[in-house]
C-alpha cells in the first residue's frame, strides 16, 4: 500500500494536536494534589521507587531517571519483579509512585497491599481517580485525557505523554524547592559532552609557561609575529612584569598592514589592543567560548586571582575540548 503524504500529514498534526490538548489539559490539575504529591516527595528521607508495566513502565523509568539526575534518588522497578523478590529494595522512609492509566492494572495493585504494610506512602499516576489505585494512594495526580492520539482509540499516545509530562512537573518542581544548582546537575552528569561542559575549568585546558607567547614592550612587530608564529594561537601577549598589558592578534597584523606601518621598525606597543578580553582561573571553560563567540574573538589570556598572566586559550583549544 503507498503512503499517501497529504493522509500522513494530516494524521501527524492531529496527533500532535491531541497530546498537546492532553499536556495543556494538566494544569488545571497543578493543584492541592500536586502540592501534597511534591511535599510528600520533599520530604522522602529515603529513595523515590517508580512502578509500572507496559508503556506505563517506560514512563516510570523515565521519571525515575530525571528525578535521580536533578536531586532526587530515585529508581525504577518493574512490578512483576517486585512482586518476586525485589520488593525487598523498599524500606520505611521511601516513596511510591505507581503508574496506571487505568488504576486497575493487577501487577501495580498487588502492591498496594505490602506498601500500606510498610508505611511507603504511594502517589497515584492514574487517568482514573476513581480506580483501586486511585483510591488507595496516599495522593492522586489524575493524568487523564479525553481520546488517545492513537486513530483506533488503542495505542498508550495521549495517556503516556500526559503522565511523562506530570512527572516532569514534578521532577522540576522539586529541583526548585531542593534548590539543586548547576553544580549539583554537573556532579550527577560526570561523564560525557554535559559533563565537560558544567566542570571544565579554563585551567585545565589553557597553555601555560613557555607554550604561550609573550613579548614586552618595545618589541617590534616583527619579532612579535616570529612569537605568533613559534606558539601557534594565533597572537602574542605584551606582558610587563608578569602582567598582561595588551594583546597583539591576527587582526591587529592585518590593520597594520592596512596603515602600511614597517613591521621592521614599529614597536608592538603601537598597534596592540590594551583594553582586550580575558577570563580568570577557576571559569568555566564554556564561559570562556560564550566570551569568544559574543566578543567575536579567537584568542585570550587566562589571569590568576592576582591579575597575573596564568595561560592562555584559543577558540580552536576549546572546540578540541568538545564543548
Amino acid at each position: 500500500m503507498a503512503l499517501n503524504r497529504d493522509k500522513t500529514k494530516e494524521l501527524a498534526l492531529t496527533v500532535l494536536d491531541i497530546e498537546a490538548r492532553a499536556v495543556a489539559g494538566l494544569k488545571e490539575r497543578v493543584d492541592a494534589q500536586f502540592l501534597k504529591a511534591c511535599e510528600l516527595l520533599h520530604n522522602c528521607t529515603g529513595r523515590v521507587v517508580l512502578m509500572g508495566i507496559g508503556k506505563s513502565g517506560h514512563v516510570a523509568n523515565k521519571i525515575a531517571s530525571t528525578l535521580a539526575s536533578t536531586g532526587s534518588p530515585a529508581f525504577y522497578i518493574h512490578p512483576a519483579d517486585a512482586g518476586h523478590g525485589d520488593f525487598g529494595m523498599l524500606c520505611r522512609g521511601d516513596v511510591a509512585v505507581l503508574i496506571s492509566h487505568s488504576g486497575e492494572t493487577d501487577e501495580v495493585n498487588t502492591l498496594l497491599t505490602p506498601l500500606n504494610a510498610h508505611e511507603i506512602p504511594i502517589i497515584a499516576l492514574t487517568g482514573n481517580p476513581g480506580s483501586t489505585l486511585g483510591k488507595s494512594a496516599a495522593v492522586c495526580l489524575d493524568t487523564g485525557i479525553r481520546r488517545e492520539a492513537c486513530p483506533l482509540g488503542l495505542a498508550p499516545t495521549a495517556s503516556t505523554t500526559a503522565a511523562l509530562a506530570m512527572g516532569d512537573a514534578l521532577a522540576l518542581s522539586l529541583l526548585q524547592a531542593r534548590g539543586f544548582t548547576p553544580e549539583d546537575f554537573a556532579r550527577a552528569h560526570p561523564g560525557g559532552q554535559l559533563g565537560r561542559r558544567l566542570t571544565l575549568c579554563v585551567e585545565s585546558l589553557m597553555r601555560t609557561g613557555d607554550d604561550v607567547p609573550t613579548v614586552v614592550p618595545g618589541t617590534l612587530l616583527t619579532d612579535a609575529l616570529c612569537e605568533m608564529s613559534a606558539k601557534g594561537l594565533g597572537m602574542t601577549l605584551v606582558t610587563d612584569g608578569g602582567r598582561v598589558i595588551g594583546i597583539f592578534t591576527d587582526g591587529d597584523l592585518r590593520r597594520a598592514m592596512d596603515k602600511r606601518l614597517d613591521l621592521r621598525s614599529t614597536p608592538i606597543e603601537a598597534m596592540m589592543t590594551r583594553d582586550f578580553q580575558s577570563v580568570r582561573v577557576g571559569d568555566l571553560a564554556v564561559e570562556a567560548l560564550a566570551l569568544m563567540e559574543s566578543k567575536r574573538i579567537n584568542s585570550m589570556p587566562v589571569l590568576d586571582e592576582e591579575g597575573a598572566l596564568a595561560g592562555a586559550l584559543n577558540f580552536h583549544i576549546l572546540l578540541h575540548a568538545g564543548l
